[in-house]
């Protein structure tokens, strides 16, 4: 089936004949010659004089020509059979606090001390990379809340964005309401039972314009459920204190954490260390998909190098035409 990707380019073909119209003609800065004795002149010659082309004549070739290059900006393609791709799975947002504590360094992986945006980035990746069939998006959020990424079955890219996620580029408070609120207007046009949002952060609510249970409640009106993860080692746990002496560990507000999971139905989890934040995605492996509507794609084969190649050449003749006039010769009888 022959499509066109963009039609509206058509709506281009006239823009020649309207700059003809409202600009001024140009000077060609040659002097006229008008003989009112043509007729004398051929009889002399004995021959009659080439009668200039009429207009359209003239014009036919650069009409196409401006046709063509249209035709090759609408991109023309051909459209295979329609093959049915379906999707069993849930519309699932990750949103990541990338706040200013999340790169304390409290957290262990593999006999190592790392930050524990590392950590959320080494086993949510590992969840990205195993939610086949899922819709995948993912939202940074410090004192501002930023979509990194939209609904995807790309897994792959999905969880590239993460690991690519740094310390502060949101800002370094934490707006957990903003966070909430970018989910669900991302959500709130997808199948209502499969909704979803995981929220991971290891602090509290200390920015953003949308109060956090405010921005629950509108989660529960349109159908999206809610889980909660807070990171972060316990205080006694943490060992070495953060700047000006402070623990970030007694940042975090798990009675807020467990209000706003309960309010869309959700549950809360608390991840001290690499294997409870294990076992946390072990749990969210286990949502039960729900089967969405199929999906069509079209393979698609691109036409418009076709014209685009016939208006080059065309435009090829036309100069060649231009440089030499008497081009291609014309063989003329040998006078005797």
């Amino acid at each position: 089936m022959l499509e066109l990707a963009w039609p509206w380019t058509f709506l281009l073909l006239p823009l020649p004949w309207l700059l003809r119209l409202l600009l001024p003609p140009a000077d060609s800065g040659e002097a006229a010659l008008k003989v009112s004795f043509l007729d004398e002149l051929e009889s002399l010659a004995g021959r009659r004089a080439r009668p200039r082309l009429p207009g359209w004549r003239r014009q036919a070739p650069f009409a196409l020509l401006w046709l063509l290059l249209v035709l090759a900006a609408a991109r023309p393609q051909w459209l295979g059979e329609p093959l049915p791709l379906p999707s069993s799975g849930r519309d699932l947002l990750l949103a990541v606090d990338v706040s200013g504590s999340m790169d304390y360094r409290d957290m262990q992986w593999q006999g190592e001390t790392i930050s524990r945006l590392s950590l959320v980035q080494h086993l949510l990746g590992e969840f990205i990379a195993g939610r086949n069939g899922d819709r995948i998006g993912l939202i940074l959020f410090g004192s501002q809340a930023y979509l990194q990424a939209p609904l995807t079955f790309d897994r792959h890219s999905v969880r590239r964005w993460l690991d690519e996620a740094v310390v502060g580029i949101a800002g370094k408070n934490t707006a957990i309401g903003d966070a909430i609120g970018l989910a669900v207007k991302r959500l709130r046009q997808r199948p209502a039972d499969s909704r979803v949002l995981i929220l991971v952060t290891d602090g509290a609510n200390t920015g953003g314009e949308v109060a956090p249970l405010t921005a629950a409640r509108l989660a529960a009106g349109e159908g999206v459920t809610l889980y909660t993860i807070g990171i972060g080692a316990d205080a006694e746990q943490a060992g070495a204190v953060g700047l000006y002496g402070l623990n970030p560990g007694l940042d975090l507000d798990e009675p807020l954490l467990r209000d706003i999971a309960a309010a869309t139905g959700g549950e809360y989890f608390r991840a001290r260390s690499q294997d409870e934040l294990r076992a946390v995605a072990r749990v969210l492996d286990r949502l039960e998909p729900v089967t969405q509507a199929p999906t069509t794609v079209y393979q698609a084969t691109p036409l418009y190098p076709w014209p685009l190649a016939a208006a080059v050449l065309l435009s090829l003749l036309l100069v060649l035409h231009e440089l030499w006039p008497q081009w291609p010769p014309r063989l003329q009888r040998r006078r005797r």
